[in-house]
């Protein structure tokens, strides 16, 4: 999609399951059981409840098997620069002597109650000389990596987030793993509890479902659909964060210039040089730069998220609707398949579009204290995002 690579860097995700036919074993219920009257608050819950214990996978289908991979020790998080989040990324070996391909995973987070969710980057042959000196050169267990995994060329390959346990891909649908491919396990702790303070090491953990098998797999990519977040303060709200420069600032502040800057830049790629409006929903076109085949999709937002919807070229007569989620709902960021593929062609649009409520801060436990602020695009829990994803395989993939 359209110069999301900058945006990339700013990644908190989510549930991702890859592929058509493929089933997810989740620890939340379905939406379905789950159902709000639009305009009601969301459910108050613990949103790391329902995630300690998984239950098994399902069995191995032909070609595959099983490898687990953990932290390399126990990590006690500490968040930086006065924020309440840390994401620390951890070197992990999977020991590949030919390529295989990843078709599903089960992450295990040891300590559910500070693991917001967790991402596993795929790091190429070439790029392992550098992932080892990120490691070496930094203190403790793992390094700090706002964003991505701060390798070069890294590839997402697994991820989960609450409403997701098993990731199942169809059995010829998955990601390429080259001879010497390294993983970086990325985790994204939340300290909100404790107000930033230690809140107990973690030693989580993955299972990866791998087929041997390479002759009749077809690889994956994942689309990014990034759009502004513009949320004002409530009317009754006050405070020197209510103020967009200063939330900007603030957001730079906690995770770091990258991630800092991604609001104005979302604003100039999306407004089209137009200068931000501030409201409760707001959306972005990205452009589609090749034909490709869409399988299954899915949104992300945080505690202040309402509802996320992706559109394919809309307001034209063939407009489709890929993603509709009128009450999000974080404990359920599960992947959607879609019933039947949609083929993209260049030059298509594919919007996402989000609205987030202010007032939710006030209703929420886990932000129930927090500083009042103009809501934009960050890392942090108490920050937000609206990030549409598009599981596909280009055409010219087969």
């Amino acid at each position: 999609m359209k110069n999301v690579g900058q945006a990339r860097r700013a990644l908190v995700v989510l549930a991702i399951a890859l592929a058509t036919g493929m089933s997810v074993v989740a620890a939340c219920g379905s939406p379905s059981d789950n159902a709000e009257p639009p305009g009601a608050a969301p459910a108050v819950s613990d949103p790391h409840a329902g995630h300690v214990s998984a239950p098994p996978a399902a069995p191995l289908r032909a070609g595959e098997r099983f490898q687990s991979l953990s932290m390399p020790a126990a990590y006690t998080p500490q968040a930086p620069n006065g924020g309440t989040d840390e994401y620390r990324c951890f070197l992990i070996d999977p020991k590949l002597t030919k390529t295989a391909y990843l078709t599903g995973s089960q992450f295990l987070p040891q300590n559910a109650a500070i693991v917001h969710h967790a991402i596993f980057f795929r790091i190429a042959p070439g790029a392992a000389d550098q992932a080892r000196k990120l490691d070496a050169d930094s203190p403790g267990e793992g390094w700090t990596c706002f964003g991505d995994s701060g390798v070069n060329g890294d590839a997402w390959v697994a991820s989960w987030a609450p409403g997701a346990n098993e990731t199942l891909l169809a059995p010829n649908l998955g990601y390429p793993m080259p001879p010497g491919s390294m993983v970086v396990m990325q985790v994204h702790y939340n300290l909100l509890a404790t107000g930033g303070r230690p809140g107990g090491a973690d030693q989580s953990s993955i299972r990866l479902r791998i087929n041997d098998d390479t002759a009749a797999m077809t690889a994956l990519q994942t689309g990014l659909l990034p759009a502004p977040i513009e949320l004002p303060c409530t009317a009754g709200e006050s405070g020197p964060l209510c103020d967009r420069s200063a939330a900007v600032a603030d957001v730079g502040k906690r995770f770091g210039d990258d991630i800092g800057g991604t609001e104005d830049q979302l604003i100039r790629q999306c407004n089209k040089g137009n200068p931000p409006v501030a409201g409760v929903t707001q959306h972005c076109d990205h452009k589609v730069p090749q034909a490709a085949t869409v399988y299954a999709v899915a949104g992300h937002m945080h505690l202040l998220g309402r509802s996320i919807k992706i559109e394919l070229n809309p307001g034209t007569a063939g407009a489709k609707t890929l993603l509709d989620v009128p009450n999000y709902n974080f404990d359920d960021q599960a992947i959607r398949p879609l019933d039947t593929p949609v083929a993209l062609k260049p030059g298509d649009t594919l919007r996402v579009t989000c609205t987030h409520d202010a007032a939710l801060r006030g209703l929420l436990p886990q932000l129930k204290g927090s500083a009042p602020r103009y809501v934009v695009w960050g890392d942090g829990t108490s920050d937000e995002m609206c990030l549409g994803l598009v599981v596909m395989t280009a055409a010219s993939r087969g």
